[in-house]
């Protein structure tokens, strides 16, 4: 209805995530409106909240709850974000935020605060040159080479040695590089995936991968794990560090048993964790989201 107080969800398109988490926050009396991250923009002196948000022309949503970012060129993406900057600036509760998603899409910044944290994560190399690169593959075979911006398990690529590196051109001009962690038991490939909502671990869930890739895309197996345990704690604690409201975060052990962080994830899907979790996550997602509006 015109003028009625109701919420933003960016997303970009219909998706098993989006309906629940929609009816999950209008149950709290907060309706909703879609849109997708293509159709706005910023118009100065064109409405009054100066910017073009289709049905949100004369008045600031009441919070925007961010599915997706959406792809598109650098210049798309970055006047994407530059909305989402000033809904913040204008005093809108954004779920994430631009500054959150900006820090997990990078994935260099995203080990950098972990790192600056005091969480344990792996050594990572990100550089646009080739021969810092080389120098770590030299004295550090075995390591993982990930695109900068990627997700789901795509595009990854072990390397074994210097000769291994790519061109430049096929990583964007920029190598990332983390050293492979072994699993504890030899092909038993698993990690963890915890799901963190307003400071708090609400589900986890063992992957086990076909592969040394275990993303629920690349077809591994999904198991309950605890998620008031060592790893749920990082997780926790690792969401903070990105300045996220609720992530995805995944961890792996090392033949040491150590849990490391190993990245955070500001648009998570959570389809393969909803099957295998007591927890209703379109619902926690939602109350956390309703009391921060609320707020």
């Amino acid at each position: 209805m015109p003028g009625e107080r109701a919420a933003l969800i960016l997303t970009e398109r219909p998706d098993w995530h989006t309906p629940r988490l929609v009816r999950a926050i209008e149950a709290r009396g907060l309706p909703c409106r879609c849109v997708p991250p293509h159709h706005y923009g910023i118009a100065v002196g064109h409405t009054a909240t100066g910017l073009l948000i289709p049905g949100f022309e004369d008045a600031l949503p009441a919070g925007v709850f961010v599915r997706a970012v959406g792809r598109g060129s650098f210049e798309q993406v970055t006047l994407r974000l530059g909305v989402l900057h000033a809904l913040r600036d204008l005093g809108v509760p954004v779920h994430n935020d631009a500054r959150a998603i900006e820090r997990c899409v990078d994935k260099s910044m995203t080990s950098f605060l972990l790192d600056r944290a005091g969480l344990p994560t792996p050594p990572a190399l990100a550089t646009q040159e080739a021969e810092p690169a080389r120098y770590v593959l030299d004295h550090a075979p075995d390591q993982v080479l990930k695109p900068l911006f990627g997700a789901q398990g795509r595009g990854l690529q072990r390397l074994d040695g210097p000769d291994a590196l790519p061109d430049a051109e096929t990583v964007g001009g920029v190598y990332y590089l983390q050293p492979f962690i072994p699993p504890r038991t030899e092909g038993a490939w698993r990690d963890r995936r915890v799901f963190v909502v307003g400071g708090r671990a609400v589900a986890a869930m063992t992957r086990h991968g076909r592969s040394w890739i275990t993303n629920v895309h690349q077809g591994a197996a999904c198991e309950a794990a605890p998620a008031d345990d060592e790893p749920a704690a990082l997780a926790v604690r690792a969401a903070a560090a990105v300045g996220a409201r609720y992530a995805g975060v995944d961890l792996i052990q090392d033949r040491a048993g150590r849990w490391l962080v190993l990245e955070v994830n500001s648009m998570p899907a959570w389809q393969g964790l909803q099957r295998v979790s007591a927890v209703d996550i379109a619902d926690a997602l939602a109350a956390d989201f309703v009391e921060r509006v609320g707020a």
